[in-house]
Order: C-alpha cells, then structure tokens, then sequence
C-alpha cells in the first residue's frame, strides 16, 4: 500500500488558463438534490490499449462485449473521444489532472514522473470532499514510481517484477486487479473514488482460454473479450452492493492500438485515430441513454466529475465539463469549435526523429509534422486521404502554436535535459562525453526526419525483437546493428542489443555496445543506467559506480538507479554502501522485488564469509519479502535456497533451487546448487544429471576457469557413479 497523507497546494494556485472551467456549472446543485448529503461514489476504469472498434456499442464487428455495452447503454456514449497522447503514462497522467502534457509535461513512459506540485483528481476528492480513494493497476508503466499515487490512500501495484521480461512491460490479469480491488471495496464506510486499470489488450496478445481458442485468428480481440468478462465480474459485485445504480462509472481507454494499420503494429509512433480514438463513456445515477457526436478528450474527465459531484472545478484545468452534455444539453458552441491538442514524442525523445503534434478542431485533423497531413474526419475518420496540399498549413501552424502557447505551464519538458558543467565533467572524466552535445534537439527537421519516411526502421527494430524471441539470435543481432547504424540514437536498438548479447555470454561486446551508443548520445540516462549495471555485474564493478551515481543524481525518482548502484557497491564489496542504496531503492518502490532479493543475496553473503547467523535469518527474511511481493521471482528463491542450505536444511534448499528451476529452466546457478548439494548427499547420478544440464545450457558462456571447475565436478560424480 501506498500512503501519502500530505495536503497539496496544487489545487489552491491560480491556474494559467483563466476562465475555461472556473467555478460551478449551473444547474449542478442537482447533485445534492439526488444524493442528499451522501456524496456518490466514483468510480473510473481505463483499459490499455483498446481500440475504439473493440467495443460492441460502437461496433460488433471484431468482438461481442455484452457487459461493457450493458454499463454503457444506461449512460452517455461519446463517439469523438480522443487521446492527447498514444502511450500508458502520459494517457493517464492527463486525465487524473485534466491537464495535457504542455502543462504538466509528462511526454513519454520512461524518464518521467509526475511532480507532486500537479493535481490529480484523487486528492481533489480525497481532500476536498472526503472521499476514501483506491487505485488498482494492472502493469508498470503505472508504477508508484511514477507520481500518479497522489491523492490515493491505497496504491495496488502488485503485478509482479519487471525484469522477468525485457521487451514488454510484466503486467498482471484482469482478475487478478479486480479482485483486490473488490476486497478493497468491502470495507469501506464513506463514499470512495476507485481507478481500476486493466493492461490486458496490450502487446503480447496471450488471452486466456475459451478466448485464446475462441480468437486463435485474433488475439487481441480475445484478449478484450476476456477483459469484458472480467468488468462483469465487477459489475455484478457492485449490484449486489447496491452501487451500481448509485456509482458514477467513466469508462475509457488510454489509447488505441494500429494492429498493423498505416504501417504501424502497435502503438507510441503515430497518432492516427487507430491509437488516438478512444472509447468513453459516462454513466450517472439516474442518467440516461445518450450518444453525443461532439469531440471530447482524456481532460474533460476531470471537469465532469467535479461538476456532476457539485464541487468547484479548479481554474487551471484545461478540459471542459460534459454534464450539460449527460443531461442531453446541446454542446455550447465554444465546447464543439475549441481545438483538442495531441502529441506523439516517444520518437523524438528517444531517436532524435522529428516531433509530432497536432489538433483537432471540429472535422478538421492536422498533423505536423516534415510532411504535413490533413484529413477531414466528417468523411474520413479512418484518414485515408491526406488533404494538406488543399489547405491553409501555416494557418493550421499558427493555430497549434497559439494553442501550445495558450496551454502554457512549463511547456513540455525533454526527458534528455541539458547537463550541467558539473556533469559534463564528470561524463568526460569517464570517458563518455564526446566533444559535441548529442542530446540537443535539431533546429529543423526534413522530410528525412518525418516518422513516415522512418517508419522501416522503426519496424525493423520491432522484428529483430521478434526474431529474437523465435530463437533466430544472429538474425536479431543484425537487425539490431542495422538500426543503430541508420539512427544512432535510436537509444531502445542500444539497449536491446546489449541485453542479448549479454545473454549470449557476450558481456564485454554489449558493454562496447552501450560505450558506443554513449559517443552518440552522452550523458542518456537510458544507457548509462545499462552501461552502469552491465559494468557491475559482467565488468568492473568500481568503474560501474560512478556512472551509476550519475543516474541517481539526475533520476532520484527511479529505484532502479538506486538498486543498480547497491549491486555495483555488492560486486565491489562494499557492503555498507550497497545496503544504503537498496534500502533508498525500496523507500522509492515497497512493491519493488528484486531489491529485497539483492539484500537478501547480501546478507547471505556476509553470512558466508563471517559465519554470522543473524545474517543468515536475515537474508531469509528479505528473500520472503521479495517473494511475498512477487511469488514468480526465481532469483529470490535461489536466494532463500542458498541460505537454507547455509543452515544445514537441505531438503528446503533443494524445494527451493527446483522451483527456481521451475520458474526458469534456463537459470544457471540452481542447476551448480542442486549438483554440489546432491554430491556432497552421495547421490552422485542426481548431481552428474544437474552438472551436464549445466554444461549443455551455459557451457560457451563462461570462462576458462569456470569451465574446468564444472569439468573437475562432472568428473567427480561420474568416478562416484562407478
């Protein structure tokens, strides 16, 4: 649980944008009128990555999603909702503060978090109306890392570890959110504001049976049909509750998903309507069925709550209120002509490409970008035909400048930040600085830099991903090689090629990897983060720390950079140094599994060099932890099997390296564990089995001396056999 039971300022400062929202909207004393003095309970579901056709009131064509569209016909359904971003953070960082990203500036899902200075819906209700609030998240890009647990008194991010899996975000079931956050529910004694997050739609497409068999053709529409199944589940818990009928229910997603379309598999590159329409829908007590045909976008979310509730909505908040439109009101005209801004900056950010932002104003979609697009969405909303050449462009420019301008705040904020003289010191002492600053942006982008005309490489980062998944690693490597020397600072090709090399027992290959993206783009934190740890772990571990050091100065935030650097301290010995790192990491992060695990591996350390057995008690302790956090965590139980076996309990130890096993086949030191341990127990043939599974997997990954200790064991047992 997440507890931050601090008083924002945020929502007492004048805003920037006078008069958009100020004050009450009329008419909505209707509230207490309904509700007495009972304040109505809240409650807001975003599910990931689903597109506007995957929901059965807008079509049936791909899927049946007979619970959603059973919520959504007892309330307004809004055709024209639209993302200001296609990524999970920025998505969501919007409509918790009705703000875009020209205001709070979170642009991309990696080197952000939200400052504590913005307003998120929660704490409005939580302090301004009393509200008992609850968020339940289903992946970490939501991560309480991340900022958005203001305001909540319980953040659920339970979804497991982040670094089972390095080219997809780990993420946790639909039933596996809903069901806390049910429990959750059941004791609560006032009215609650409660966000439930479902990632489930997101690549990769595995549903669960019926629906992998049912959507063999289709994955992912299988995986929204499961989603609808699950949201049943919830709704049916809320009947019995007698909260259904007295619940406001927002309905949305962050984004879409491209499934291929305009060339695009998934999403974060374009913002076409396939990634940037979004379901919404809104269901009031007493309401009634409506479709409303007006744009709309992720900021007005915040605005209809507090206006349906009969609170103030604050005066910086960029969205407009729908409830005029939830009473069957005509749209004013300001609300129907005013423009929706979006942005896709992912690419930008990490590759240097051109940015992309646009509007939307009534029928009219601009995209700006090298090549300039156009499209009028009254007869065109798939946008096949680009009409630019037909229209105003710098009149269109104009407007979305006047727009970025009026939006104001702090502007967006580049994650790649101008290092100071301090740092660019430092960098330069270490070798990682060249003599021009990489990370500042061009003045001017060319057609060459448009993401249309960079798509292919794009795209060929994404298939040496998938060839390395099949197996076909060389292939992978290639590609990965390629991109890099057509965008050097494509900074995800760096980081995926170092990770796979270094799984092919290639360590000091990815450490030049990541040295050489460092030349390209000095001082990204990104890489230095890679480059830090890998140094740690495969490398030097003393010339990791500095450069871990570095990351945590300029990302205080992340306990990623915290937990790297105790594990550079740990491979250098420096135990005192590593504690304090881990534990700065898990005061960031209590839900973060591998730094238990890594104080659990350096108290057993200790213990085996100092025969301290407070230490050995210790280790077992946080090695619980972590699998108490995450019971798919196999490092962890390696962990607690080397500190059992510490204490003499072998057939613990044993249970212990086989589930580690079980969880990774292909983890190598529980395979060395179980074969000394069955040795040194006089069952030779177990151990000689355990040895040659060892040197089959892993034998053309380690060194010379480590192959002539796993040599001398073989031997060992196979004398013993006879």
């Amino acid at each position: 649980m997440f507890q931050r039971p601090r008083r924002s300022l945020a929502w007492m400062c004048a805003g920037l944008i006078a008069g958009l929202c100020a004050g009450l909207i009329a008419g909505l004393g209707a509230a207490r009128e309904l509700y007495g003095e009972t304040k109505p309970n809240v409650l807001l579901i975003t599910v990931d990555t689903l597109r506007f056709d995957r929901i059965g009131v807008y079509t049936q064509r791909f899927v049946r999603t007979p619970r959603i569209d059973e919520l959504a016909r007892r309330g307004t359904v809004f055709t024209r909702a639209f993302a200001h971003n296609p990524e999970t953070l920025p998505s969501h960082v919007n409509i918790l503060t009705g703000t875009t990203p020209l205001y709070h500036g979170v642009s991309d899902n990696t080197g952000y978090t939200l400052d504590p200075r913005f307003l998120t819906l929660a704490e409005y209700l939580q302090q301004r109306a009393g509200y008992a609030t609850a968020a339940f998240v289903g992946a970490f890009p939501l991560d309480s890392r991340f900022g958005l647990t203001q305001g909540f008194d319980h953040y659920d991010d339970y979804y497991g570890t982040r670094n089972q899996r390095e080219f997809f975000f780990v993420e946790r079931p639909a039933a596996r959110v809903i069901a806390p956050a049910m429990a959750w529910l059941d004791k609560q004694k006032k009215s609650w504001f409660v966000w439930v997050h479902l990632f489930d739609p997101h690549q990769p497409y595995q549903p669960p049976e019926p629906y992998a068999s049912r959507y063999a053709a289709d994955p992912y529409s299988g995986e929204v049909a499961y989603v609808d199944e699950q949201l049943g589940i919830l709704f049916d818990y809320l009947r019995k509750r007698g909260w259904l009928d007295t619940t406001m229910i927002v309905f949305t997603a962050d984004h879409g998903e491209a499934l291929g379309e305009k060339g695009e598999p998934t999403h974060s590159y374009f913002a076409y309507n396939n990634t940037i329409h979004v379901p919404l829908f809104l269901v009031v007590p007493g309401g009634r069925a409506r479709t409303v045909d007006v744009n709309t976008a992720h900021i007005d979310i915040f605005p209809t709550v507090c206006a349906w509730l009969g609170l103030p909505v604050p005066r910086h908040i960029q969205g407009r209120s729908l409830a005029p439109l939830l009473r069957g009101e005509k749209a004013p005209p300001e609300m129907a002509a005013r423009p929706v801004y979006f942005e896709s900056l992912a690419p930008f950010l990490n590759r240097n490409w051109a940015p992309l932002r646009g509007t939307i104003q009534e029928n009219t979609k601009f995209i700006d970008q090298p090549i300039p697009e156009v499209y009028d969405l009254a007869s065109d909303m798939e946008e096949k035909n680009n009409i630019a050449a037909q229209r105003d462009l710098n009149r269109l420019r104009g407007g979305l400048q006047a727009l970025m301008r009026q939006s104001g705040g702090q502007g967006m904020i580049q994650r790649q930040k101008r290092i100071d003289s301090d740092t660019e010191r430092k960098m330069r002492s270490l070798g990682y600085l060249s003599g021009t600053a990489a990370d500042q942006k061009k003045k001017a982008y060319t057609i060459q830099d448009d993401l249309k005309t960079l798509l292919p490489v794009q795209n060929k980062l994404l298939d040496s991903v998938a060839l390395i998944q099949l197996g076909r690693r060389q292939e992978g490597i290639r590609q990965l090689r390629e991109v890099i020397d057509r965008s050097p600072a494509f900074i995800l090709a760096y980081t995926h090629l170092a990770t796979v090399l270094v799984d092919a027992g290639q360590a000091r290959e990815a450490i030049q990897v990541l040295e050489q993206g460092l030349k390209s783009n000095p001082a990204n934190i990104r890489l230095l983060a890679k480059l830090g740890v890998t140094l740690a772990e495969y490398g030097d571990p003393q010339k990791a720390i500095p450069v871990l050091r570095e990351c945590v100065q300029e990302e205080s935030f992340d306990p990623e950079h915290h937990n790297f650097l105790g594990i550079a301290y740990y491979r250098a010995n420096e135990f005192s140094e590593a504690l304090q790192s881990y534990q700065r990491a898990m005061a960031l992060d209590s839900h973060y599994a591998p730094v238990y695990s890594n104080v659990g591996s350096l108290y057993l350390s200790r213990s085996l060099t100092s025969g301290d057995s407070q230490s050995v008690q210790l280790a077992i302790q946080n090695f619980q932890k972590a699998l108490a956090v995450d019971p798919l965590l196999y490092s962890a139980y390696n962990g607690l099997g080397g500190a059992y076996k510490k204490m003499g309990r072998n057939d613990e130890a044993i249970r212990n390296w086989k589930k580690a096993l079980e969880l990774n086949p292909d983890f190598a030191f529980p395979l060395i564990n179980l074969g000394v341990t069955y040795l040194e127990m006089n069952d030779a043939r177990t151990a000689l089995a355990y040895f040659a599974a060892y040197k089959e997997k892993f034998y053309h990954k380690i060194s010379e001396a480590e192959k002539a200790s796993i040599d001398r064991l073989i031997a060992e047992a196979k004398n013993k056999v006879r």
